[in-house]
């Protein structure tokens, strides 16, 4: 294509100002930093966010750090300091988007608010996530991943039926409310095309948690009752097999989970023939979906004896040439090395100067006509030259007086 324009990233122009911290905000602008847009990160002198030094020891930027901070510029700025404020403000005039994710009330102490910031700059995008609601009866409650999967429904039902509420491993609650908010932002940035105005995006990870758990919402009005726990079994109705099975090797790994559908049983009769019984397909006992979830437990020793003759991606591709839902039970070390997943750009490598080659997780959404190289993420201050010097103007003489004064 000749046109200059088709070679440049979807958010291409797009200048972000980044004031979050842990993991909700930080993937939130992390993701429109691999969009193209230009995200300055801004942080406290000396330390910077406090993902940089969580989890971590001498003196080196943490890997929780490095999975939700590349692509982006680190500019220091004190807050609280008379001149860092005024830095700040002068950032916001020249920005799109404002992103922060503080504790309730910081940010509008610190003079930044939704109000503050629309006056110095009334086309900005100005998306904020918080626990939970601003206006609910727990706006002032502090909270993490876990605390929102409690409060969104998702340890509800997780677990055995008859066990405790368990916190799913992933982290839904952090990164899912970060990607409602680049949600959010995209269409706030198209809808300023029209009406030349920005406006305030609001998530919730609360919110965010309650968006994924759809299905168990239906599960309820199913029963007139609330989700239950269900295990490895689908929480909207129940099939068998759905399950976990042991495969050869016995790592603690070593599982397929196989699924075969609700809607009938073509993929139970595929089953049948791969472990050879077909005798099976005619038992009324496993005739139709809710007759196999009935006798689930004898299904799953039938299925266990069979797949433990294998290792887990045998099973996966026997399944899966079949045309029986599966996959092996990977872990993260499986994924991380997968060549196919490294080349697709599902992981990626960068040199960091004290860690050395790291590898994270890349940007999964593909398109076709905007691609960003990973970078990266940026040691602390290190653009506070080419920000506060290129895009603001200030000279050697002031960034000098500014260091002195402790603003940066």
């Amino acid at each position: 294509m000749s046109d200059d324009n088709t070679q440049k990233p979807a958010l291409h122009g797009i200048r972000v100002v980044d004031l979050t911290q842990f993991e909700s905000g930080t993937s939130c602008t992390q993701l429109l930093a691999w969009f193209g847009a230009e995200v300055i990160k801004v942080e406290p002198p000396i330390k910077g966010e406090q993902g940089r030094y969580s989890s971590t020891e001498g003196g080196n930027d943490s890997y929780y750090f490095l999975q939700l901070n590349a692509n982006k510029k680190s500019v220091t700025c004190d807050l609280k300091n008379p001149q860092g404020k005024a830095l700040l403000a002068r950032l916001i005039a020249q920005a799109d988007v404002f992103v922060e994710n503080f504790a309730p009330g910081v940010i509008e102490r610190l003079g930044f608010g939704y109000e503050a910031v629309r006056e110095m700059n009334p086309r900005l995008v100005y998306a904020s996530i918080k626990g939970f609601a601003p206006d609910g009866p727990y706006a002032n409650f502090l909270s993490f991943d876990p605390i929102a999967q409690a409060a969104g429904g998702a340890l509800s039902i997780t677990g055995e039926p008859d066990g405790r509420p368990l916190k799913p491993g992933a982290n839904f609650a952090d990164s899912g409310a970060g990607l409602h908010c680049t949600i959010g932002i995209l269409a706030a940035l198209r809808q300023r095309e029209a009406s030349g105005r920005g406006q305030k995006v609001e998530v919730s990870m609360q919110d965010a948690m309650i968006s994924f758990m759809r299905i168990a919402m239906a599960a309820q009005l199913m029963s007139n009752a609330p989700a239950k726990r269900t295990a490895n079994q689908s929480i909207f109705a129940g099939t068998a097999p759905s399950e976990v099975y042991r495969c050869k090797g016995g790592g603690s790994n070593d599982y397929v989970y196989i699924y075969t559908t609700r809607a009938g049983s073509k993929h139970w009769h595929s089953l049948c023939t791969l472990m050879g019984r077909d005798d099976l397909k005619d038992d009324p006992r496993y005739a139709t979906p809710q007759s196999r979830a009935q006798h689930s437990g004898e299904i799953d020793a039938l299925v266990s004896a069979w797949t433990i003759q294998y290792d887990k991606h045998e099973v996966m591709r026997l399944l899966g040439n079949a045309g029986v839902p599966a996959s092996a039970v990977f872990d993260t070390a499986e994924l991380s090395s997968d060549p196919h997943l490294k080349a697709r750009g599902t992981f990626v490598t960068f040199d960091h100067p004290t860690r050395g080659e790291v590898t994270i997780p890349g940007h999964m959404i593909k398109l076709s006509d905007s691609h960003v190289p990973i970078e990266c993420p940026p040691a602390l201050g290190s653009h506070n030259d080419a920000i506060y010097g290129e895009l603001l103007g200030l000279d050697a003489v002031q960034l000098a007086a500014l260091r002195a004064a402790k603003a940066i």
